[in-house]
């Protein structure tokens, strides 16, 4: 029998775990091929400790080719496009690879210039992202130099990787800003689209008024429309105004291009339409999608990809044994929110829970606090790091952590958390 093919598009957090798992499963009797432009492999959680000087560019970044498992191919190219009728992957360099699975796995990737007045001379001067290695570093040497004035965070339109990202970029600000003794001749806003500070109505309450007592403000529903870089003023499509010293922007997020080249794909925004509960894409049969490529409902999030990873690999072995895809994702995802001095709080939600208080992983004795600010739930997150490296990406289960959300078993968990009668 002929091995399977197996070709997965980017090599990232999600294509990775996919490649690894997929490998242990199959071994010799499937050949897995992984494409990306590049052999660097960025932790992502990361770039936001960066600016702070918390972490150098040069620890979160590895060889994508090392994170592999030894038969697990990488190969460098850019996609021109899928022919997803024909099950085959156009390169960039005119070759052609065909498929019995395609797993997409291409992330997002950021637009700064579909926001008029952010792509220019003033971007990483006075314009900034943490959501790139380089402009990680650039904002890291601008927020040095930066003892007053009024510093912006705009969220430019949603979705966008990690939602709670520019609330911690915020949180980190105004503890780094009160330890050098600037806090007093700086003010904080973030601009966002939602009507909010998140998604989730509970989490949005919680995190507003942790907001409101560090002194940082919140203009909610700010769609910007343009940035004007010499005024340094941000204008949104409803005519309201906000003056900058220092801007840190969250571009529009996209798809990749070869999304949009190859038809009946994806989305206006490149993203592909996606089962929210199987993984499988709307365009084949034979494609599946994981992480932040998806426009399924759920945050575009590490902790999502990773609970993704293992109900996409059971789904493939599905298809390929020619049995009914398992319809068991349910969204899941938690998120550690740094909020300054060495504290963090926990969220755990999915698609229809809330994230509420009570303990992770287990309800009832689980050492980590939900919703509530502790030491410990900052602890833990630095030591996702080493975790991410040596468990996640291999394709290895966390124990005790499942890919089960809150409300698969919402009765006792909701009584346990004090939550309803």
């Amino acid at each position: 029998m002929d091995a399977h093919r197996i070709l997965i598009l980017g090599g990232g957090t999600g294509g990775t775990i996919v490649a690894n798992r997929l490998d242990r499963l199959y071994g010799a009797s499937a050949r897995i091929t992984v494409i990306d432009r590049d052999d660097e492999h960025v932790y992502q959680p990361g770039l936001l400790f960066v600016p702070f000087g918390l972490a150098d560019p040069d620890e979160i970044v590895r060889s994508r080719r090392k994170q592999l498992r030894d038969r697990v191919e990488l190969l460098a190219g850019e996609v021109e496009r899928v022919d997803v009728a024909s099950s085959i992957v156009e390169l960039a360099s005119g070759s052609t690879l065909e498929y019995d699975v395609l797993v997409i796995a291409s992330g997002a990737s950021l637009a700064p210039e579909e926001t008029d007045g952010l792509n220019g001379p003033a971007w990483g001067e006075s314009i900034h992202t943490f959501y790139t290695l380089e402009g990680a570093a650039a904002l890291r040497e601008a927020l040095d130099s930066f003892d007053s004035g009024h510093l912006v965070v705009d969220v430019i339109d949603m979705p966008i990787k990690c939602p709670v990202a520019p609330l911690e970029f915020c949180f980190l600000a105004d503890w780094d800003l009160r330890r050098r003794g600037r806090r007093d001749r700086v003010e904080i806003t973030l601009l966002t689209p939602l009507d909010g500070a998140f998604t989730k109505p509970v989490a949005s309450a919680h995190l507003a008024r942790l907001l409101e007592e560090k002194g940082i403000h919140v203009e909610p529903e700010f769609a910007t429309g343009r940035v004007d870089p010499l005024a340094r003023r941000v204008h949104s499509w409803d005519e309201r105004t906000i003056d900058y010293d220092l801007l840190v922007a969250i571009p529009v997020h996209q798809g990749p291009a070869y999304v949009t080249r190859s038809q009946g794909l994806g989305d206006a925004l490149g993203f592909i339409p996606t089962d929210p509960h199987t993984l499988r894409a709307r365009a084949g049969d034979n494609v599946f999608v994981i992480g932040d490529a998806t426009n399924v409902p759920t945050s575009k999030a590490g902790s999502v990809t990773h609970f993704e990873g293992q109900i996409l690999v059971e789904n493939v072995r599905c298809f390929l044994a020619g049995e009914p895809l398992s319809a068991s994702y349910d969204g899941h995802a938690n998120c550690f929110i740094e909020t300054g001095f060495h504290k963090a709080l926990l969220i755990d939600f999915d698609y229809v829970a809330e994230p509420l208080p009570g303990r992770f992983p287990d309800p009832r004795l689980g050492p980590l606090p939900l919703l509530a600010e502790s030491r410990l739930n900052h602890l833990a997150k630095l030591a996702f790091q080493p975790l991410y490296w040596h468990v996640l990406l291999p394709g290895h289960d966390i124990p005790g952590v499942g890919p089960e959300g809150p409300s698969a078993d919402s009765a006792p968990l909701l009584a346990a958390r004090g939550v309803g009668a």
